[in-house]
């Protein structure tokens, strides 16, 4: 125990992060659709680790490490058009969450959720896993 606080046993959950930039369209929509033409977005992603601490650990995730893991996957798609990434060519929030999910998955360990959202928009989707 340290400062009268035990840590030890208990289960928590850690979120971390990132923003990018990206375009995006959904060709298939009828002529008029607003989505139907290239257009872009601010995007927040946030993904979320979970774990129970172990006596000699310190924390759930180091925050360092989930920065830089999250960081590299909004840098795959910073400044790009979605449409033209692989696995996104329809490029919904639901996919963008499990594509993000895919990447982050190899790299973090107990990853339980992956949450995109255009904050301007007020729109947010979430995927637990």
């Amino acid at each position: 125990m340290t400062g009268g606080l035990d840590v030890v046993g208990r289960t928590f959950r850690v979120t971390k992060g990132a923003s990018f930039e990206a375009a995006h369209f959904m060709g298939h929509k009828p002529e008029g659709h607003p989505y139907k033409h290239v257009h872009g977005h601010s995007f927040r992603v946030e993904a979320t680790v979970a774990g129970t601490l172990k006596a000699g650990e310190e924390w759930v995730e180091d925050f360092a490490d989930l920065k830089r893991a999250i960081e590299d996957v909004a840098g795959e798609l910073d400044h790009r058009l979605l449409n033209e990434i692989d696995g996104l060519e329809v490029p919904t929030l639901e996919r963008l969450c499990v594509w993000i999910a895919a990447r982050l998955g190899a790299r973090v360990t107990g990853l339980v959720a992956v949450e995109v959202s255009r904050p301007s928009l007020d729109e947010r989707c979430r995927l637990e896993l």
